[in-house]
Parts: structure tokens; sequence; C-alpha cells
């Protein structure tokens, strides 16, 4: 279950995706995550899925593993399709005691689980085919006005980035102490609910201690090389918004506005 989780990951690439501005791309999820909020009906839904679709092949990205990165929270989504399914009023085509399914539930579990797919799909390619440090680099950028009210944006970026860079270290920690564990004999599947979350007690300590670990091994690396946040810092890479970038922007901005538009009638 855990080699499922692919969220932070990064996959190398020299795709257009991959080139685009790290800055443009943040604002294209922003503007994504608004037109599929505001999405409301067949037309616009599957208008975003071709988009996303489209996006993911022209990276190059496995299908594979998005659709892998999907798996970790499959029983989110299942979760909130039985609640929208059962307990939404409209009109009854089925009934039992308390519980009822309506047509209203039935496209409200539809439409629930197609934008929180959509939602995790848009997202995860923004980490997918941007690097730890052109995201925060890119974050950083956009946040910049931030600092005229003494807003520390740089830490806040950084912050963040190595949030995103350390989930998949954690995951392979977590991994490996499960299997230590198993190795002992522990038994995490069966028992009761209160035994199976005892067993996680050896899991999470080791963990625990082991990230404390980390985060002072980056703090003495980041101090040995003089590290003092944004001040008199430059930068090896520029970023620049190019023709391609500004292609992106154009093209994004018509799907989303009429995905927007659709949704406003429905469709």
């Amino acid at each position: 279950m855990l080699k499922d989780i692919t969220l932070g990951q990064f996959f190398p690439g020299n795709s257009i995706v991959h080139r685009t501005d790290p800055r443009v791309k943040i604002v294209l999820v922003i503007g994504m995550i608004a037109a599929l909020l505001l999405a409301s009906g067949v037309f616009s839904y599957a208008l975003m899925a071709v988009y996303l679709l489209l996006v993911i092949f022209v990276s190059k990205v496995h299908f594979k593993m998005v659709v892998r990165g999907l798996r970790p929270v499959l029983m989110i989504v299942v979760i909130t399709a039985i609640l929208n399914l059962f307990y939404t009023p409209g009109d009854i085509i089925w009934q039992w005691g308390f519980l009822h399914i309506t047509k209203q539930g039935i496209y409200a579990a539809v439409e629930m689980v197609v934008r929180i797919m959509l939602l995790i799909i848009g997202t995860s390619m923004l980490t997918y085919t941007t690097s730890p440090i052109d995201l925060t680099e890119g974050l950083e950028r956009l946040m910049s006005p931030l600092k005229k009210i003494h807003i520390p944006v740089h830490e806040l970026a950084m912050v963040m980035s190595i949030a995103l860079r350390f989930i998949p270290t954690l995951i392979e920690e977590t991994e490996k102490i499960i299997s230590a564990q198993k190795a002992r004999g522990a038994d995490f599947e069966t028992g009761s609910v209160l035994k199976r979350a005892k067993a996680m007690v050896p899991i999470l300590v080791p963990l625990f201690i082991s990230s404390i670990r980390r985060a002072e091994e980056l703090a003495t690396a980041m101090e040995c090389r003089l590290y003092r946040g944004d001040v008199g810092r430059t930068r090896m890479k520029q970023l620049r918004i190019c023709s391609d970038d500004y292609i992106s922007i154009s093209v994004s901005a018509v799907i989303f506005t009429v995905v927007i538009v659709l949704g406003r009638f429905g469709l």
C-alpha cells in the first residue's frame, strides 16, 4: 500500500510540461482546481478529463504511475461516494429503513468521485513534472509580494519543498521498519482495532526518531554550507517565461473558461 503513494515524487524528463516555468504550472493548477470546483455536468468534467489526459500524454509520465497514485485515497473516495449516495435527498428509487437511494444521490456520488480523482491527478502532475528546487523557486517568486508585509516567503517555500521532498523518503523508511518488525514476528493485520493500533507503536516510535535525526542532519548540512535564507542569495537558474509558457497559459485558460461556463449551465 505504501508503495502506491507517489505524492511528492518527481519523474525527470524533457517534455514540454517539464520545461514549463514552475510559476506557470502552479498558477495553472490553481486555475484547474477552481474550474473543477465550478464544474457541474457531463461535458464540463469530460473536457477537464481530456485536458488532463493530454497533459499526461505530453509529459510522458507513465499512466500506470498516475493510476497508482489514486490507490491510497481509494477508501476515502468510496466513503465519500457512499455518503452522497445514501444521504442526498431527492427522488427516492430505493429505500430500506433510514437508508435510501435517490436519483440526485447517484448523480452526486458519481460527480464527487470524478471530481476528487481529477483533482488528485491534476495536482499530482505538478510534483511529477517539477523538481523540488524548481517548485521552491516558483512558490517563492509567486509569493514575493508578501515580503513587503514582512512574511518570511523564502522560509515558507523552503519548508513546503522539504516536506514534499521527504515524503518518499519517509515512505521508504516506514516500509523498512514494517519489514523489520514482521521479521521479528509482529502482526499488523489480525486482531481487534485496539490490538492493531498498539502494533503500530513499534513503527511510529522509530519513524519519529528517524525523522528527527534526518531533520537535524539536514539543518547541520545547511549550516555547514552557510545557508542564511534568501539574504545575499544568488540563483544558478533564472526563471523566464517563454513562448511555450504563454501557449500553455492561453490553451489552459480557454479550457478552464469553457469548463466554468458549461458548469454554470449544468452541462
